[in-house]
């Protein structure tokens, strides 16, 4: 059996630990977020550039209106996919997250029930009841956050599966509108 000082130890270097996690998953979000602005930006030149060439090659008016409506297309296309690349980091750094906290509540629990297992070994003649109760409680509790977490689990599911449909259904639509404006 542990002592006071070795528990206290142990959850301390647990909550480091845990607070350790965090920070990478947040920090490797948000490199995430820096390197995927950076492209765009790089992008958004590069289109930039173009652009001014081309309406400087241009010679009728029929001409700049066909290339400012192929450029709106291809920004539109390109906000669509950039919409989607934010959404697939934060769906990521949720998943990693919620993992993280489950895990952290898996490991308190554990503690909890070796406690408890402790204090059933200590615990005076007569009190088993409360013993069993405090068993049953936990283990309610427990039973919760996993209905939880698995509903929570397939609503992220569907909303992932919907804005997948909604992000081809626009692209499918703006490819469309492109190639009618051009023809």
């Amino acid at each position: 059996m542990m002592t006071t000082n070795e528990q206290l130890n142990k959850l301390s270097f647990g909550a480091l630990d845990f607070a350790f996690r965090m920070a990478q998953i947040s920090l490797d979000s948000t490199e995430k977020f820096a390197k995927l602005s950076l492209e765009l930006s790089k992008q958004s030149l590069e289109d930039n550039v173009k652009l001014a060439r081309e309406l400087g090659d241009v010679k009728e008016p029929q001409q700049a209106v066909s290339s400012l409506n192929q450029l709106a297309a291809r920004n539109l296309e390109q906000a669509v996919a950039n919409s989607r690349n934010v959404y697939d980091i934060v769906s990521q750094t949720q998943a990693e997250l919620g993992k993280l906290a489950e895990d952290n509540f898996n490991e308190l629990n554990k503690s909890v029930i070796g406690n408890l297992e402790a204090l059933t070994k200590n615990a005076p003649a007569g009190s088993e009841t409360l013993v069993n109760t405090l068993k049953s409680g936990l283990a309610a509790s427990t039973a919760a956050l996993h209905t939880l977490t698995k509903a929570g689990q397939q609503v992220a599911e569907f909303a992932d599966s919907s804005v997948k449909a909604a992000t081809s259904a626009t692209a499918d639509a703006v490819k469309s509108a492109a190639k009618r404006t051009a023809g």
